[in-house]
């Protein structure tokens, strides 16, 4: 269990892991010239393009789902010619924000998605055990208030572990519509 007093020192904000989902895309964009609305005191905010390539093909991905190997076989994968480009782009990012369980991993990662489904703005969880994340859900959940920001907890023992976000100490997904 993580301590509900941790203090947060550095944090990604993720778009394009989707390469088809713009929404993430172009706040980092947008954060990448001016991150000024972003940036705190005593505080590390890093906005990054995880799959440019899929970005710039407007396509989910170019040979595998980037939110899918962020496991410890596809990280450990050697790098040879033919190694899928999201796999060698997973090591690539876990090499930046990690390494992945390490005390040098970011402590948050916030990983924006679009999705087709109804849902708006919606907090996506891994584990329902972190007191850091429930305590930070909380806080955004009153701060949007009156606009409903509902959370949903996934804690799927496959993708728990998979997905880009969870390179960080504290992973969060955010999808809109």
């Amino acid at each position: 269990m993580s301590s509900p007093c941790a203090r947060v020192r550095r944090v990604g904000l993720f778009g394009g892991t989707h390469g088809n989902e713009l929404s993430g895309v172009l706040l980092v964009r947008h954060w990448q010239r001016d991150g000024a609305e972003i940036q705190r005191a005593g505080v590390e905010v890093k906005p990054f393009l995880t799959n440019p390539r899929a970005v710039e093909r407007c396509t989910r991905y170019i040979d595998c789902d980037l939110n899918r190997v962020f496991d410890p076989q596809s990280l450990g994968r050697p790098v040879v010619e033919d190694i899928p480009y999201e796999v060698r782009r997973a090591q690539e990012i876990n090499h930046i924000f990690g390494p992945k369980g390490s005390d040098d991993a970011y402590d948050l990662i916030f990983d924006l998605h679009n999705t087709t489904s109804n849902m708006g703005g919606t907090i996506i969880l891994e584990n329902s055990r972190d007191d850091f994340t429930i305590q930070m859900v909380h806080y955004i959940k009153n701060a949007l208030a009156p606009e409903p920001c509902p959370a949903l907890l996934i804690e799927h023992p496959s993708l728990k572990y998979a997905t880009t976000r969870s390179v960080a100490k504290h992973p969060v997904g955010k999808y809109q519509i």
